[in-house]
């Protein structure tokens, strides 16, 4: 990994960067709850997910700044999930949002397979969410399924996308 792009263990310190970046209306709209999450509920799922040895949670940063969060999941099992959002209104204002995701898939991906040691990584996307199936598609992952689920009270369609190691 270049210098300029880093993935990193997320520390405490990074708890309440990590919440403003999910409560960024953009993100809420992607993800598959959408409503701003308080601090009571992220503080649990922080917890939750630090003390979970099948978990990871990496903090991307971007030239030497924070700029993103990537989660591993089920990494005791055939396919690892995972998921990722981007501080979007910091690299917005720095014309840096699309320039970011790529760096960040890369490293992501690279990470799961190089570092972790997964055989596949697996994870679900909104199925309007055109730019992001597209950007999984660049890096080799291909769709496997699709499925209604509801999110917060709304039916959407949600695509599973698949990479197996290379």
């Amino acid at each position: 990994m270049s210098p300029d792009r880093v993935l990193r263990p997320a520390t405490d310190a990074d708890r309440d960067a990590v919440l403003d970046w999910r409560n960024h209306p953009q993100v809420r709209r992607a993800s598959l709850t959408w409503h701003e999450i308080g601090p009571a509920e992220h503080a649990a799922w922080w917890a939750a997910v630090r003390a979970d040895p099948t978990r990871r949670l990496m903090i991307y940063e971007r030239r030497g700044t924070p700029a993103g969060v990537v989660t591993f999941a089920d990494l005791d099992a055939d396919v690892a999930v995972w998921g990722f959002y981007l501080d979007v209104a910091s690299l917005e204002a720095a014309g840096d949002l699309l320039p970011a995701w790529l760096e960040l898939e890369r490293a992501a991906v690279d990470f799961a397979f190089d570092e972790l040691g997964v055989g596949a990584l697996g994870g679900e996307t909104l199925a309007w969410n055109t730019p992001v199936i597209a950007l999984h598609r660049r890096f080799g992952f291909e769709v496997t399924s699709t499925c209604a689920v509801d999110v917060d009270g709304m039916p959407e369609e949600v695509v599973w996308m698949r990479k197996g190691r290379s």
